[in-house]
């Protein structure tokens, strides 16, 4: 895997099963380095569809990008409070200044006021059956969102406001250098 630093400027690159790019972010700046995950940051930042069409993004965002689980967290730093949005996905890799993941489908948006609720499971069961997921992955896919879940309802420390609210801060001190 390749060495990375705080400081340095990254690109995301989510993938789908069958190896298509689904979705491309023009920058993640590394805020932190863990031993099991690493931690990153952007504003404003181009994100560009497979099919083509691009938007910014419309806030700062602190991501969590995990080497053995299968999710990715974003945490959207909006006006109105703290968004968490958080991606069933492959472990992450870095090739070529690109982090990389899978896409699963199936997401978890926890809201402001601490609800939170369960997204595309339409989409989620249309890709598996698509896409030939094999029962394992399923299991492991499902394993992940309910130990999402029970992360966020314990107050697992990427959940934590100050810490993501320090991250913020970090990431604008960080960016302001380019």
């Amino acid at each position: 895997m390749q060495k990375i630093k705080i400081g340095d400027k990254l690109q995301i690159q989510c993938y789908k099963h069958d190896g298509h790019v689904h979705r491309c972010w023009d920058e993640a700046i590394v805020l932190d380095i863990k031993k099991d995950y690493i931690v990153c940051g952007n504003d404003r930042t181009l994100v560009t569809e497979a099919h083509g069409n691009a938007w910014r993004t419309r806030e700062p965002a602190i991501m969590y990008f995990f080497k053995n689980k299968w999710y990715n967290i974003i945490v959207q730093l909006k006006k109105n409070g703290v968004t968490y949005y958080c991606n069933i996905a492959s472990p992450y890799i870095i090739e070529e200044n690109t982090i990389k993941y899978i896409d699963y489908d199936l997401d978890l948006r926890i809201f402001p006021t601490g609800s939170f609720k369960i997204l595309d499971r339409g989409e989620y069961k249309y890709h598996k059956n698509k896409m030939h997921y094999s029962k394992n992955l399923d299991i492991v896919i499902r394993a992940s969102l309910s130990e999402l879940i029970v992360n966020y309802q314990k107050d697992a420390p990427m959940f934590d406001l100050n810490r993501n609210l320090k991250y913020g801060e970090k990431y604008k001190k960080l960016s302001n250098l380019f």
